[in-house]
């Protein structure tokens, strides 16, 4: 069995959709300069790169016609390379890294390129023309539910209070500025022009100004726009290869997938499917939650990630170092591939040896990577 491997992360900055400073820039121009970034980062000859692998969540308008395969022509990588675009909603890029490394076992190449690209501001959430099934929406209608409204619902069922959602969010932020200030996101960042840096961090937030903040999805409930991941857009990109083919070429090899899961839940209640994607991969890898020194959790509500936590026993210590998507974004094709390449990224930087990637999906699906040091 081969062994397959994370050999090179990067990203453009993330930004608030709508009015943020990539608001009018294309999702296909974000996504090729991701790629092109990802390229001179790992120094790959591209002649060797099989596949690229876009995930993208509503694959339509800008960022529609298989956006991967215009991101191949358009980033100047070689006729010879084909592009597939994948679509798990906001699993969409780690569903790519999966994909990959399956393809990679199946002798069927040895290095794809596997990103995500959404933008937020270009192609609105659930797409131009959203048309739920009639019959399914009789009878089920929470498979098109508000994920503002999942989030409120996990509230309720784990009693996740708005203080605690809030001094989530605050700890997110403060995460997020103190990794910015320091310089630790600038080596995963690729500049968009003259966007340098992430847009959506904001460094000022207490829990004083989200408690001033109107609820957003239930006047009853308690989940608002501070304890929720922000509409962003953004791009990313991942090396994926076989650990020999990495050896063989100098790459820099960032971490080991060691396992990787998916799952499905209740759709009412999608944001805890990384509990049994999290707990099949951990199985898969002959792990246990107290093994994992890395944990990225994506952040798309504070209510669903404490749920999480509370559900797997994560300490919360070892997640998102350098901040979540409450502080980060959440540009949803493209997060599967942050937290997967940054979760690889921080075992180098912090001489760990395993961590856990996972995030929930709209629908009721959670997706998991558990990730090895080399």
């Amino acid at each position: 069995m081969k062994q397959v491997v994370i050999a090179g992360y990067a990203r453009t900055p993330f930004t608030l959709a709508n009015k943020g400073e990539l608001a009018r820039v294309r999702p296909d121009d974000l996504a090729a300069t991701a790629v092109k970034g990802l390229m001179t980062k790992t120094g790959i000859d591209a002649k060797e790169i099989e596949d690229l692998m876009m995930g993208c969540a509503f694959p339509e308008g800008e960022q529609g016609f298989n956006i991967a395969r215009l991101v191949v022509l358009m980033a100047g990588l070689p006729i010879s390379i084909g592009g597939v675009t994948v679509n798990r909603f906001c699993g969409s890029s780690m569903q790519s890294i999966h994909q990959a490394a399956g393809a990679i076992q199946m002798n069927a190449g040895h290095a794809f390129i596997c990103a995500g690209v959404e933008s937020m501001t270009r192609v609105p959430m659930a797409g131009f023309n959203p048309s739920p099934n009639p019959k399914l929406y009789e009878t089920m209608p929470n498979a098109y539910i508000s994920m503002g409204l999942t989030a409120e619902n996990l509230a309720k069922q784990y009693g996740i209070s708005r203080q605690e959602q809030e001094a989530f969010a605050v700890a997110s932020h403060q995460k997020a500025a103190a990794a910015q200030q320091a310089g630790r996101l600038a080596d995963e960042i690729v500049a968009v022009g003259a966007v340098t840096q992430d847009g959506c961090i904001r460094p000022e937030t207490t829990l004083e100004t989200l408690a001033g903040l109107k609820l957003a999805f239930d006047e009853r409930g308690s989940v608002t726009a501070g304890t929720s991941s922000p509409l962003t857009d953004g791009a990313s990109a991942t090396l994926v290869c076989s650990e020999e083919f990495a050896k063989a070429h100098g790459l820099p090899i960032l971490a080991r997938i060691k396992s990787i899961a998916i799952s499905g839940c209740a759709p009412e209640i999608m944001g805890i499917g990384p509990v049994l994607s999290s707990q099949k991969a951990l199985q898969r890898a002959g792990l246990t939650v107290n093994d994992l020194d890395i944990i990225e959790l994506n952040e798309a509500f504070s209510s669903q990630s404490l749920a999480c936590i509370r559900d797997l026993g994560l300490d919360l210590a070892k997640i998102n170092l350098d901040g979540g998507a409450i502080a980060l974004g959440h540009p949803l094709g493209a997060t599967g591939a942050r937290i997967t390449g940054k979760a690889a990224a921080l075992l180098n930087r912090e001489g760990k040896q395993f961590a856990l990637a996972t995030q929930c999906i709209g629908g009721g699906q959670g997706i998991a990577t558990i990730l090895e040091a080399v």
